[in-house]
């Protein structure tokens, strides 16, 4: 059960009502942004600087979104996995790549990803390496290797969120699970 109220449209002033509907699901009101909808200012402040890292990390899609999955699995964020499963293959991210990160497995993936999955995972163990930032920067600029950072940080800090407020899947969801068929 979470430990917050989820706030509703009455509990919020109108210019904060569209921030607890995803942007990558439009129409998805989401229940960690109505959860952290009890402190609007903080909630506006998390949606502006989630929505720089979606739209200007200097990533591709694809490329967020495996970083977004590889914390969730790394964490073991079921809630931030379940949200972002169905993000990722509305991409076109095979559910055999997903898998692979679920399991931390490295062959389905090009020598790229390969180097953003062990840097994204670094990252969250507190533990990246002159040879993880090398690997990734032979691929990726400094804005994007900057922008890798953050959002695998930022959504390790989403994701103990989600947890001290023990945010639950949207009630109409059932998990997708680990292991997606």
């Amino acid at each position: 059960m979470a430990r917050v109220p989820y706030a509703v449209d009455e509990d919020l002033d109108p210019e904060y009502r569209d921030l607890v509907v995803s942007s990558l699901q439009p129409g998805k009101r989401v229940n960690v942004y109505s959860a952290v909808g009890n402190n609007q200012e903080v909630l506006a402040g998390l949606r502006g600087f989630l929505g720089a890292l979606w739209s200007d990390s200097g990533l591709s899609d694809r490329q967020r979104e495996l970083l977004i999955l590889t914390v969730a699995s790394e964490i073991g964020s079921a809630y931030e996995w379940h949200q972002h499963v169905n993000i990722a293959t509305d991409l076109g991210i095979s559910e055999g790549e997903i898998r692979a990160i679920a399991r931390d497995e490295r062959p389905p993936f090009s020598e790229e990803e390969r180097a953003l999955v062990a840097y994204g995972r670094a990252v969250i163990r507190g533990r990246v390496t002159d040879a993880h930032h090398e690997a990734l920067a032979e691929y990726l600029d400094d804005r994007a290797v900057v922008g890798a950072a953050a959002v695998a940080a930022a959504y390790l800090a989403l994701g103990r969120v989600i947890d001290a407020l023990g945010v639950e899947l949207e009630s109409s969801e059932e998990f997708v699970g680990w292991e997606v068929k």
